[in-house]
């Protein structure tokens, strides 16, 4: 099989699983319980999200959450799961903790853009470096018949090479000893792994080696998306994340879209902050009214008291034919006491409800108040941000002025980390190159994603991990040094175009 015939059958492939997810439900909304904000480090922010028992969210799946705090949506992807929760990287801040979100997935939209990558190295293969990427095709030739039990061992080590162990660390070790080599010959390495979280691990101990072997680890070592870990290897690796490089860099040199952005934020944040207080005075204008109502009918009562103190002092003196009229209808001084009683008792339960209601108006007081500030600075982001267009063309505007920047400082990094489905769908890496990359748990990466990756690289591919974690050949009789590479990128889905190209 030629890489021309493997592009084309993961292309079908996906297609099939991008229908599949279209029509199975993969893209359905999930209401999440509750979203909290754990960091923000620089202009992005990792959210825990805790989601109903039974769901999962696919890593490096592009999302949108839904808050219920009158927020807008927000864009973001899955880094993964920790606790029982699922972390994301979110573009924008939507509350510490908000409870009662929607999360709508993009699994059809993340399988198209990978069909986009991958038919554009087919069709336009002068656009990428395809050299070690056509290597790769013994490998994950998917037709166990077709593959030739020598030709994994044929390729030449200059262009392919693989390290394989079942021991992590001992892994780790060989490929801080590689990275530490290729950082002294000036070369642009591509660091890819299966997850985040073991992505982390890894790049606190190239991190080590590069500072024991005296490198700048901190100017070298770039981690694309924002760690999972704060630390790993006694490393922060806050200070080797792409992000924080960025921000920190373009906070001096591009100071006007800095404030854009502030104000941008300061305006999300005080959009939920008056919304609370707005339905706050909603309630204490509804207590009061209550109140008011109360202190009505209080009045009345002891206005009817009132009178019937009156009556009772004035009885004597009431000329003979009124009495004996109110005598008749059952009014003489003593059922005139008994009213009392009755009245004053109503008093009684109408000032308790009257105290209860303004206590609860002295607890809305506070919640309710507006600082005198807070509005005519509000009013003022708003009127501005209208100006510019609204808050959807100020995001595209920031991403826009962003996009090249982004282009330009990871090309000047020098070991990029990141997870090869990422490297398949993010648009910064369709026009960034690199000498090699150095493919950690390579046997746990999907064969389309990696392939797709593949197509940046000029010199050389290094594939590391562990070789059991292949999957076995289970047709025939025919037993080979090493298993074949997972298929499919949507878990505990079967393949229809990878089983026909097998039993052709």
């Amino acid at each position: 099989m030629k890489l021309q015939d493997l592009l084309t059958l993961y292309i079908d492939q996906l297609q099939e699983e991008r229908d599949l997810a279209m029509t199975q439900g993969f893209d359905a909304p999930v209401d999440v319980a509750q979203a909290r904000h754990l960091r923000t480090i620089g202009t992005l922010h990792i959210y825990a999200l805790s989601l109903p028992n039974g769901h999962m969210l696919t890593q490096d799946l592009p999302i949108t959450i839904l808050p219920s705090n009158n927020c807008e949506p927000t864009e973001g992807i899955v880094l993964g799961t920790q606790d029982g929760e699922v972390l994301v990287q979110t573009f924008d801040a939507f509350g510490e903790t908000v409870h009662h979100c929607t999360v709508v997935p993009d699994t059809s939209g993340f399988l198209e853009t990978a069909i986009t990558r991958l038919s554009e190295m087919s069709t336009k293969p002068e656009s990428f470096t395809l050299g070690p990427a056509e290597r790769l095709v013994p490998w994950l030739n998917p037709d166990e018949n077709a593959t030739d039990p020598g030709a994994r061992a044929n390729v030449s080590a200059s262009v392919l090479s693989t390290m394989w162990h079942a021991d992590e660390h001992t892994r780790h070790t060989h490929i801080g000893s590689m990275l530490v080599d290729h950082a002294r010959q000036n070369k642009r390495v591509l660091v890819m792994g299966p997850d985040h979280e073991s992505l982390d691990r890894l790049l606190g101990f190239i991190a080590k080696k590069l500072q024991n072997a005296a490198l700048p680890f901190k100017s070298l070592l770039s981690r694309y998306e924002l760690a999972i870990q704060t630390s790993a290897n006694g490393i922060d690796l806050q200070e080797i994340g792409f992000e924080s490089h960025m921000h920190q860099f373009y906070a001096k040199a591009n100071s006007h879209k800095v404030l854009l952005r502030k104000k941008y934020e300061r305006f999300r944040e005080l959009t939920p902050i008056l919304a609370y207080k707005r339905d706050k005075q909603r309630d204490l204008n509804e207590v009061k009214l209550l109140e008011w109502r109360l202190l009505t009918s209080l009045s009345e009562w002891q206005g009817k008291i009132k009178s019937l103190d009156k009556t009772v002092a004035d009885y004597e003196a009431i000329p003979i034919w009124k009495r004996l009229a109110m005598q008749a209808a059952g009014k003489n001084v003593e059922t005139l006491k008994e009213y009392r009683l009755i009245y004053e008792q109503k008093i009684h339960e109408l000032m308790r409800e009257v105290e209860i209601a303004q206590q609860r108006i002295r607890e809305l007081v506070p919640e309710a108040t507006i600082p005198k500030d807070m509005r005519p600075e509000y009013d003022e982001l708003k009127e501005e941000i209208a100006k510019l267009g609204g808050t959807r063309k100020i995001r595209e505007m920031l991403a826009a002025g962003e996009g090249t920047n982004r282009q330009a400082f990871i090309q000047n990094k020098r070991i990029v980390a990141t997870t090869a489905s990422r490297v398949l769908t993010d648009p910064i890496f369709r026009r960034t190159r690199f000498d090699m990359a150095i493919i950690a748990d390579a046997p746990k990466i999907p064969a389309p994603c990696l392939l797709g990756a593949s197509g940046l690289i000029r010199e050389r591919i290094v594939l590391c991990g562990d070789s059991a974690d292949l999957q076995a050949w289970t047709s025939g009789h025919k037993t080979q040094a090493f298993g074949k590479w997972p298929q499919t990128f949507l878990p505990g889905v079967a393949s229809g175009p990878i089983q026909a190209a097998q039993n052709a």
